[in-house]
């Protein structure tokens, strides 16, 4: 199977017919998807749908586009919601340098707290790194100092010395649809250094859809397409990078492969 490792099922155009979108999915091979948060404060709302539909897990956290909404939110808050049992993560957090829709001090302000909760929670922190490569490498690499967290750079579109200090930082790198794009030549050779071990596939729907369906509001069914073209990257074929990415995304993200396993004894019951 694929999972797509993240996506906003609470945004307009896929929230409307959440079921359709959900079940379209699962008819191409796509049994799992997480749906990503953007904001603490909607958090029921994430809690709602995860509740509602048993191939769906999320995170919580809060985008850097709407950090100066939500700039005080302590690391203990962000922990406690993070309890819930299909509550997988941390994020989205991190740094956009490219709309700046909230001030830079207050983005890192923010993932700050975000790295300290992934630690509390002994969560993984979903990365959202847009030009910023420079700052975003060394606040990692000062994060990592202080401790360990667990992470993955999230719809990666930067360049390739972030990717490796990721990887050596233990991190993994998952690739949306951009990796389809025609120009994206770059993309896919970081895509092909890329230790098969630290992949895996997203969409951002309902953003980025990718090749043959550019231009389109994007869903997690497509997310095969984004996987197709990481395998011919990679040098493996497609039923081996499903493999290699739902083992990835179950290797991150414990608390989806414990909530699997007690989901399959249950029906096994």
């Amino acid at each position: 199977m694929l999972i797509d490792s993240h996506c906003h099922l609470d945004y307009p155009g896929l929230a409307e017919t959440l079921p359709e979108v959900i079940e379209r999915a699962a008819a191409n091979g796509v049994e799992r998807m997480v749906t990503i948060s953007t904001h603490v404060a909607r958090f029921k709302t994430y809690r709602g749908i995860v509740e509602r539909h048993d191939r769906v897990f999320c995170t919580v956290g809060t985008h850097p586009h709407h950090a100066a909404e939500e700039p005080d939110v302590p690391a203990s808050e962000i922990v406690m919601l993070s309890a819930h049992p299909r509550c997988i993560g941390i994020g989205e957090a991190g740094l956009d340098h490219h709309y700046d829709r909230s001030p830079r001090d207050v983005q890192r302000q923010v993932f700050h707290t975000h790295i300290a909760a992934a630690r509390e929670a002994g969560l993984p922190l979903v990365i959202h790194a847009r030009d910023a490569d420079e700052e975003m490498i060394d606040l990692l690499t000062e994060e990592a100092r202080r401790g360990r967290f667990d992470a993955v750079l999230h719809c990666f579109s930067s360049g390739a010395r972030l990717a490796q200090v990721g990887v050596e930082l233990g991190f993994y790198v998952s690739f949306s649809g951009i990796l389809t794009f025609r120009r994206s030549e770059e993309l896919r050779r970081i895509a092909a250094t890329t230790p098969l071990d630290r992949l895996l596939v997203e969409t951002d729907a309902p953003y980025l859809a990718p090749e043959p369906h550019r231009g389109r509001p994007n869903e997690p069914a497509f997310v095969v397409h984004t996987a197709k073209v990481l395998a011919e990257s990679a040098g493996v074929t497609a039923s081996e990078m499903a493999r290699i990415t739902t083992e990835n995304f179950y290797r991150l993200f414990t608390k989806a492969a414990v909530s699997d396993r007690v989901a399959d004894r249950t029906v096994s019951a």
